[in-house]
């Protein structure tokens, strides 16, 4: 990161850390912190294109019924389930309020996550591109192109790198409107980084095949199959480490 870079990152952590003390003071934690346990969505329950904010709201991190979702809310439901720190959940925070519908420019839906270009792009992991009609619902025959290159028991920066360099290479195949901007393409690399970081083994990868596919496939936390929450923060400077591993793998990949 430049110099500029890590002024930019010290200011915007200064401030969501104001922000996550106003969250915590403002909830005391999760409205329904007595429940963890996982539910299955409502069918007026709101979810987005991605599996990670989805099984958080089912286990109750976030509101259940996916609606109004606040910054501090979101930052207080990612660091009680998975211990993501503040600091990187405001890279899709700030761009998930950009896509709000609910009349307050500071809350926002779940399901208003599915507006094209802003978080949501083409070329997802498990999701049909908007091309198709439906790019929010899990399509189990996208994951299945993906999922087969997790053929060990743990995944290896370089395998994940392979599968989405696979998925992006078949993608417009399906989609002859295919486009990725660079914001896109950047996302699409956290997102990768992520489930290696929160399955996994600090920025070294290795992330556990049973907990990703237990996520993707159920949008449940893994609890069930040994996942435990990070005993550390999980931090914006560790997600662009791994994001950088996993271009630098991207790049020696055919």
């Amino acid at each position: 990161m430049s110099s500029f870079g890590l002024r930019v990152f010290s200011l915007v952590s200064n401030a969501l850390s104001a922000v996550i003390i106003l969250a915590q003071g403002i909830f005391g934690g999760s409205k329904d912190a007595a429940d963890h346990s996982w539910q299955k969505p409502s069918p007026t329950d709101r979810r987005s294109p991605c599996p990670m904010v989805n099984a958080l709201a089912n286990h109750g991190y976030l509101p259940r019924d996916g609606k109004s979702v606040s910054l501090a809310r979101l930052i207080v439901g990612c660091k009680e389930g998975i211990n993501l720190a503040a600091d990187a959940t405001i890279l899709v925070g700030l761009k998930a309020l950009q896509t709000s519908t609910t009349g307050n420019p500071l809350t926002f839906n779940l399901d208003d996550l599915a507006k094209h270009g802003v978080i949501e792009h083409d070329g997802s992991l498990s999701r049909n591109d908007i091309y198709s009609g439906d790019n929010h619902t899990f399509a189990p025959k996208i994951w299945a192109t993906v999922a087969a290159h997790f053929t060990e028991d743990t995944i290896s920066i370089e395998t994940a790198a392979q599968a989405r360099k696979d998925r992006l290479a078949a993608a417009p195949k399906l989609n002859p409107a295919f486009s990725m901007s660079d914001d896109d393409k950047r996302f699409s690399f956290i997102e990768t980084s992520l489930y290696l970081r929160v399955f996994g083994q600090g920025t070294d990868g290795h992330a556990k095949t049973q907990w990703v596919r237990t996520l993707f496939e159920h949008e449940r936390l893994p609890f069930e199959e040994g996942f435990a929450r990070s005993k550390t923060p999980l931090t914006v400077l560790e997600l662009l480490a791994l994001q950088k591993k996993v271009e630098a793998a991207s790049e020696g990949l055919h």
